[in-house]
C-alpha cells in the first residue's frame, strides 16, 4: 500500500509516460435507447453524443507531454448481428485500438477517454495481459454492464464487463489479449439494471457495492481489494454513477447514485491503496453542447 505522502507526490516521468487514449466510440449504445433517453436532440446528433463527450474530456484535461492517440472510429452504424448492434464497426474500432496499444507496449499506464463504456475493454484486458493476477478492476457505474448477446439488450456498451471477464461474444473475446478473473472485479455504485443481466453477478462470481455501501466510507471496497491480493488496479468511471439529481452527466438520468465528492473520494482512496495503472472516463453526454450545436448549425459564415 502506498503511503499518504507518496500518493501526493507527482512523478513527472510517470505522468509523461502515461498513454492518453482518446476513443470517441458511440456505436455501442443501442439506437433505440439513445432516441428514448436523449429526445431533445435530433437522433443523428444524439447518436454521436459520446464522440462529442470524448472530445470535451480531452479539452478539459491539462496538456499532456506523453503519448496521445486517437482511436479511429467508423462513422457508420448497422443493425444487430448475432445479438450485437453495429458489430462490424465495433470490431473495426477494437482492432484499431489493439494496434495502437501494440505500439505503446512500454507505456506503464493508460488513461482512456470515451466514448461509451466499451472503451475500457481493450486497455483493461491489455493491462490484464501484462499484470496477470496482480491486477484488479473496479467498475464505477450505475449499471452492471454484464449483458451478453443472449440478453435482452444488444448495445455492446452494456457487455463491457462481460468481455473483460471472458464472457460473451466469441468473435470479440478471440481478439482480446487476456481476461480478468471475476473474483478480481468489483462493481461500485451499482443501483440500476435489468434482471437478465444482473443474474450474471452471482453466476460469474462478481462483487458489487451499492451507493449506500460506499456513501460514508470506501472501506468495504478497500477491504475487497485487499482480499484480492492485487497490487495494481484499473478503474472505470461511467459518469452516470453520479446522482442525476446533482448533475446530469450520462445518457440515462439515474437518480440515487453517488455524489461527485463521493466518487472522487473513492478513486482517491483506491489510488492510495494500490497502483492505478488504468483509468477510463466514459459515457459523458454534454447535453448543453448538443443544444448549442443545434443553435449554431448553418448560421452565416460558419460553413467550411
Amino acid at each position: 500500500m502506498k503511503s499518504a505522502d507518496a500518493r501526493h507526490e507527482t512523478d513527472p516521468q510517470e505522468q509523461t509516460s502515461t498513454l492518453r487514449l482518446i476513443w470517441p466510440q458511440w456505436q455501442g449504445a443501442g439506437q433505440e435507447m439513445v432516441g428514448q433517453l436523449l429526445p431533445e436532440a435530433p437522433l443523428d446528433r444524439a447518436r454521436r453524443g459520446y464522440a462529442l463527450g470524448a472530445r470535451f474530456l480531452e479539452a478539459m484535461l491539462p496538456e499532456h507531454d506523453g503519448p496521445t492517440e486517437v482511436v479511429p472510429v467508423p462513422q457508420e452504424e448497422s443493425g444487430s448481428t448475432g445479438g450485437i448492434e453495429s458489430r462490424e464497426q465495433i470490431l473495426a474500432s477494437l482492432d484499431a485500438a489493439q494496434e495502437i496499444l501494440s505500439r505503446h507496449g512500454d507505456a506503464p499506464r493508460i488513461l482512456t477517454l470515451g466514448g461509451e463504456c466499451s472503451v475500457s475493454v481493450v486497455p483493461f484486458t491489455e493491462l490484464a495481459r501484462r499484470h496477470g493476477e496482480d491486477l484488479a478492476v473496479v467498475w464505477i457505474d450505475a449499471h452492471p454492464d454484464v449483458d451478453t448477446p443472449e440478453t435482452g439488450y444488444d448495445g455492446y456498451h452494456a457487455m463491457a464487463v462481460s468481455a473483460i471477464v471472458g464472457q460473451g461474444d466469441p468473435e470479440i473475446l478471440d481478439r482480446l489479449p487476456a481476461a480478468v478473473d471475476p473474483a478480481r472485479v468489483a462493481l461500485a455504485g451499482l443501483h440500476d439494471g435489468e434482471q437478465d443481466a444482473l443474474a450474471h453477478l452471482d453466476e460469474w462470481g462478481l462483487s458489487s457495492f451499492s451507493p449506500a455501501d460506499l456513501r460514508e466510507s470506501t472501506r468495504p471496497l478497500l477491504d475487497w481489494l485487499a482480499g484480492t491480493g492485487a497490487g495494481k488496479v484499473a478503474v472505470h468511471l461511467d459518469v452516470d454513477v453520479v446522482d442525476s439529481d446533482e448533475a446530469a452527466l450520462g445518457l440515462g438520468l439515474v437518480p440515487g447514485g453517488l455524489t461527485r465528492a463521493q466518487v472522487r473520494r473513492i478513486i482517491a482512496d483506491l489510488d492510495e491503496a494500490a497502483d492505478v495503472v488504468g483509468l477510463s472516463i466514459a459515457e459523458f453526454i454534454p447535453r448543453s453542447v448538443l443544444a448549442m450545436e443545434a443553435l449554431v448549425d448553418g448560421l452565416p459564415l460558419t460553413e467550411r
